[in-house]
C-alpha cells in the first residue's frame, strides 16, 4: 500500500508515520520539508499525486482568525484546498480519501468556539463528501474530539492540559476558575494513530465523529497531572472568577464497532505518558 499524507509536518502527521509505514510506503506532502510540495495557500499550484498511491490522508487545515484576510485564506485553504486534492486523488486513480476533519464541525453558533475554523471544516466536508461520490472515490471523514500528545506540538490548540502538567512539575498549586468542575473530552494521539491504521486497513467509507468513550472533568485532568509528577500540590477552585464552560460532545461509538477498536488511553496514562516524556527528554 502506498500513503500520501498531505500536512506531512503535522504533529498527527509525525506520529502516524512511523505506524503507518509499519504496512505501507509513506509519503508526505506539504508545504516544505516534505516528500512532495504542495501548498494549499497557494492558489495557483495545479495539484498532481505521484503515480500509484493507493490512500490520500488529508490533515493539512488552516487555523483562521478573526480578519477579512484570516478568513479569506482559511475558507480557500480548508475548502478549495480540499476540492482541489480530491480532484487530484480522482485524476491519480487513488483508491481511498480520507478527510481528517474536527468535532468543531458540530458546534453551534453560540458556542464560544465556533469560528471560521470550524465553519470552513464543516463546508470542506459537505464538499468532499459532495465531490467523490459524483467521482465515485471512497472518501472516509473522521471528526476527532480535542487532542493532545505526549509532547508540546498540541500545546497551541490544547493549552489547559500542558498547562496542568507545567504546574504539576513544577510542583505548584493549580487554579481552576469558578466552582464549576468543566467537563472536557481529549483523545490521544496514539488512539487516533491506531484509529487511521484500522480505517486503512480495513477500507471504512463514511463520516465519523472520533471521542474519547469518557469524559473527563478539569479537576480529574489537574490529578491526574499531580500524580504523574508525584506533586503534593493542592488544587483550588477561584469561586470569585467566572465558570468555565464544559466542552463536550456526545459519545457516537459507530466506527469503534466498526474496526473493534475503542480509545484505550485514558487521562491519567495520557498525562504519565507526558511526564515520561519530559523525564526522557529532560523538558
Amino acid at each position: 500500500m502506498n500513503i500520501l499524507i498531505i500536512g506531512g509536518t503535522s504533529s498527527i502527521a509525525q506520529t502516524l508515520k512511523p505506524i503507518l509505514s509499519e504496512f505501507s510506503e509513506v509519503i508526505t506532502a506539504g508545504r516544505k520539508d516534505c516528500d512532495i510540495i504542495i501548498d494549499l495557500n497557494n492558489t495557483n499550484q495545479v495539484i498532481n499525486f505521484p503515480d500509484n498511491i493507493d490512500v490520500v490522508l488529508h490533515i493539512a487545515a488552516s487555523f483562521g482568525g478573526n480578519s477579512f484576510e484570516d478568513i479569506l485564506n482559511t475558507e480557500y485553504v480548508n475548502v478549495i484546498g480540499t476540492l482541489k486534492l480530491c480532484e487530484a486523488a480522482v485524476k491519480a486513480n487513488v483508491k481511498h480519501f480520507i478527510y481528517i476533519s474536527s468535532i468543531y464541525t458540530e458546534l453551534k453558533d453560540n458556542s464560544a468556539n465556533y469560528s471560521i475554523y470550524s465553519i470552513s471544516k464543516k463546508h470542506a466536508e459537505e464538499i468532499a463528501l459532495f465531490y467523490c461520490k459524483k467521482r465515485q472515490l471512497p472518501i472516509t471523514i473522521l471528526k476527532p474530539t480535542m487532542l493532545y500528545g505526549n509532547d508540546d506540538s498540541f500545546r497551541k490548540h490544547q493549552p489547559l492540559i500542558y498547562a496542568f502538567a507545567d504546574k504539576a512539575q513544577l510542583k505548584e498549586n493549580i487554579d481552576i476558575f469558578g466552582n464549576h468542575d468543566a467537563k472536557r473530552n481529549y483523545l490521544h494521539i496514539d488512539d487516533l494513530a491506531i484509529i487511521i491504521k484500522k480505517v486503512m486497513q480495513h477500507t471504512i467509507t463514511g463520516s465519523f465523529s472520533l471521542t474519547n468513550t469518557e469524559d473527563v472533568t478539569i479537576s480529574q485532568i489537574a490529578r491526574a497531572a499531580m500524580q504523574a509528577f508525584n506533586s503534593n500540590g493542592q488544587i483550588n477552585f477561584i469561586t470569585n472568577k467566572e465558570n468555565i464552560a464544559n466542552n463536550v460532545f456526545g459519545n457516537d461509538n459507530t466506527l469503534y464497532n466498526l474496526i473493534n477498536f475503542f480509545p484505550q488511553i485514558t487521562i491519567e496514562q495520557g498525562m504519565n505518558k507526558i511526564a515520561a516524556y519530559r523525564r526522557n527528554t529532560n523538558e
